[in-house]
């Protein structure tokens, strides 16, 4: 992916299906270059502010409850009883937020390789942030993939994997010795959600994603889908991975009597999100 500079519009070229995705923008607030990537915050006149890495889309002010709301409570009102959360990626703390606000979490972990993405979150994404303080939460600056191999055996309950592209730092986060490592450090019944990028553009990775988790010893798979405007395609997707159960039920009672506010995560939602187009599950099917 790449941009395509023009006066007042941040353009990002997806080159390998031939597409491009623009936003208008007022003016560049800042620009990082990490030890890992490159940084940036602009302001646009319709979706705020605009976080991007790499020249890729990452967040926005308008949409991102979309992402961090799909990635975190569809796993977490599947799980019985989710009390240890380990968040890999996640740096905007969008997820985080999302995580803390289940009362039954005892201790949530996100693991994030680079903290230029947290600072730049806390100051131009405080909405975001204002969990960082919870005390439930410990907030690491360290590599996510270290961290669940050396995870003590069926010692987490939850692992979100709310990573960026396969690309780069994120490359090491779609392979079997990972999700070997996530299962291991799994509790029985314990789930593994990853973003799993675009149905439509990026099938053949989500296809090869859910196979070698399959590959590991997961014992059952849930794809859903929702919309993502500032990503490619603006249909996006995440994965369950459940260790040694069905993971097609969900506690919808307690997302109905929930005493937190969701701004598009609800009961129906969450049925909705698990259907998949025919084209989609004959992508799945293995012979």
């Amino acid at each position: 992916m790449s941009t395509f500079e023009q006066k007042n519009w941040f353009t990002e070229v997806h080159a390998d299906v031939e597409s491009a995705y623009s936003l208008k923008i007022t003016e560049k607030l800042a620009e990082q270059q990490s030890p890992f990537q490159k940084v940036e915050i602009f302001q646009t006149t319709q979706f705020g502010k605009l976080m991007t890495i790499d020249g890729c889309t990452m967040v926005s002010s308008r949409e991102n409850f979309l992402y961090h709301e799909m990635m975190t409570h569809p796993a977490l009102f599947t799980h019985d009883n989710p009390e240890t959360v380990v968040i890999i990626g996640g740096g905007d703390c969008g997820t985080l937020k999302e995580v803390l606000k289940h009362q039954g979490v005892k201790q949530a972990y996100q693991i994030d390789i680079d903290e230029v993405v947290t600072q730049m979150a806390e100051q131009y994404f405080p909405e975001l942030c204002e969990s960082n303080n919870d005390p439930r939460a410990t907030i690491m600056f360290d590599d996510g993939i270290k961290f669940m191999k050396d995870a003590a055996p069926n010692s987490i309950d939850i692992v979100i994997v709310d990573s960026t592209d396969p690309i780069g730092p994120g490359e090491g986060l779609f392979n079997h010795a990972f999700y070997e490592s996530c299962l291991t450090a799994l509790k029985p019944g314990g789930i593994l959600v990853q973003q799993s990028e675009s149905p439509l553009y990026h099938l053949s990775l989500l296809t090869a994603m859910r196979h070698a988790m399959e590959d590991v010893g997961f014992a059952d798979l849930q794809t859903l889908n929702f919309p993502q405007p500032i990503y490619p395609s603006g249909w996006w997707s995440c994965t369950l991975a459940r260790k040694s159960q069905s993971i097609d039920g969900f506690r919808e009672d307690d997302v109905k009597q929930a005493t937190f506010e969701t701004l598009y995560y609800n009961a129906e939602i969450h049925q909705a999100a698990k259907a998949l187009p025919n084209f989609v599950k004959k992508a799945f099917a293995r012979s």
